[in-house]
């Protein structure tokens, strides 16, 4: 007889906030007390505990994403400068930049547009649409043993 599970309805949403910190399925195991494989099947038996995985890791997801891409392309955002000036603080609004983050920008096209902005240069020998090259077979005889010709061709006595 099989054990009974240790799932409870509650997970679904613990398991939620937990993804949108960023936990992955197997600190979920480590939280909920089971292995990883018990979260793969809690996944397929509990409709609702999958979908609230789903939805926590793609808010988390999302928000990575959106910060990367501002690290890529550049961004802005206001920040109070404040100083002491003749014994009175003063506080002057100004907009912080941060220019565009080359490493960010590599890895989002990597990512994104991997087959344009991989590192790997594949050397395969394909034609232009992907089939096999035919590659031409050539018979070369460099000598024969009835041959009497020396390195010039002349034919000796």
């Amino acid at each position: 007889m099989a054990r009974p599970t240790k799932y409870q309805k509650a997970y679904a949403e613990q398991a939620r906030k937990l993804c949108l910190l960023g936990y992955t399925d197997a600190e979920l195991a480590d939280f909920f007390e089971v292995d990883e494989a018990t979260i793969n099947r809690w996944k397929i038996a509990h409709e609702e505990f999958c979908e609230s995985i789903k939805k926590g890791k793609g808010v988390a997801d999302g928000e990575v994403a959106a910060k990367l891409f501002h690290r890529a392309t550049g961004y802005e955002h206001p920040e109070d400068d404040i100083r002491a000036v003749e014994g009175t603080i003063v506080i002057t609004p100004t907009i912080k930049h941060y220019p565009p983050d080359t490493t960010a920008a590599i890895f989002w096209l990597k990512n994104r547009q991997s087959k344009k902005w991989r590192d790997k240069i594949d050397h395969g020998l394909e034609g232009p649409n992907g089939q096999a090259l035919a590659v031409p077979i050539f018979n070369v005889t460099f000598g024969n043993e009835n041959d009497n010709s020396d390195d010039d061709g002349d034919k000796g006595a």
